[in-house]
């Protein structure tokens, strides 16, 4: 199979950018880095909305949820609903829905995100459940390991939120859902039998239910090649590198991920809509 051509930066020959009507956006290092806007970026989200397209952010991190997002946003001087947050916890309780309705669930994850699952009518249970999930759970401890270990040795069906090894912080990287699976195959002699987040397919079909938007007009956009720009090119969006945040041109150049537009950050895309 051919690997497509790296496309020049900051630079739309195809006029790809005319074709889409709802921008999938990743947030750290894609439109903000920690508590700061990236540079232009909130232009950039004024000129989506004044060129009578959508947007909405995208995000792995199942440690939090949308309210949690829609209060940092809003301490940094933007105020929007929860309808414009997608997390991998709310993609997985979709599938839940659809494939395992009425199923008992042990959820490996915050208390922000059982209460998330509960509210969306989610049976959590912790002794004898039907299927196993887990997130990115910053309050894990011993008992958990041990419990969520001994559930999927037991041969329930195992799903995960995503895939994400680190995740990044202002001080460095932190232990996130990837090396939780790697401790419990570990143990247990498993991965996860399905994992929902990006690059996966399950969060873009919840994506395109959510935002009612054809795939064919819609763009991700992010700063990592193997999540964000993976889940583009795997189901029929339009992907968007930004150099803003992890990625660089270097490793576009030695990466089978290939975006179809680069850009140096949300900045220049806004230059030319």
């Amino acid at each position: 199979m051919m690997i497509p051509q790296i496309p020049h930066v900051n630079q739309d020959e195809k006029h790809i950018l005319k074709e889409i009507k709802c921008f999938a956006l990743d947030m750290d290092g894609t439109v903000y880095l920690g508590e700061q806007w990236i540079d232009g970026a909130l232009e950039f989200l004024h000129r989506i909305e004044e060129t009578g397209r959508n947007y909405v952010f995208v995000t792995n991190n199942s440690s939090k949820n949308a309210a949690v997002y829609v209060d940092k946003l809003h301490r940094m001087g933007l105020d929007v609903s929860e309808e414009k947050i997608v997390t991998s916890g709310q993609a997985t309780i979709h599938y839940l829905q659809n494939n395992f309705p009425g199923a008992k669930v042990f959820l490996l994850g915050n208390p922000l995100l059982q209460e998330e699952f509960l509210d969306a009518g989610i049976l959590l249970e912790d002794e004898h459940p039907d299927v196993v999930v887990t997130a990115f759970d910053t309050s894990l401890d011993y008992k958990k390991m041990c419990k969520v270990c001994d559930h999927v040795r037991a041969g329930l069906p195992y799903l995960a939120t995503h895939p994400d090894y680190n995740c990044p912080t202002e001080t460095g990287f932190i232990p996130d859902a990837g090396a939780i699976h790697a401790f419990i195959h570990a143990s247990a002699f498993r991965y996860p039998d399905r994992i929902i987040g990006k690059p996966n397919g399950d969060i873009i079909e919840y994506l395109s239910v959510r935002m009612d938007a054809e795939r064919g007009q819609t763009a991700m956009v992010g700063d990592r090649l193997y999540t964000d720009i993976a889940a583009g090119r795997n189901n029929g969006l339009t992907s968007i590198l930004v150099l803003s945040g992890e990625a660089a041109m270097e490793d576009v150049c030695h990466s089978d991920v290939i975006p179809h537009l680069i850009f140096s950050s949300v900045k220049e895309i806004a230059q030319i809509l």
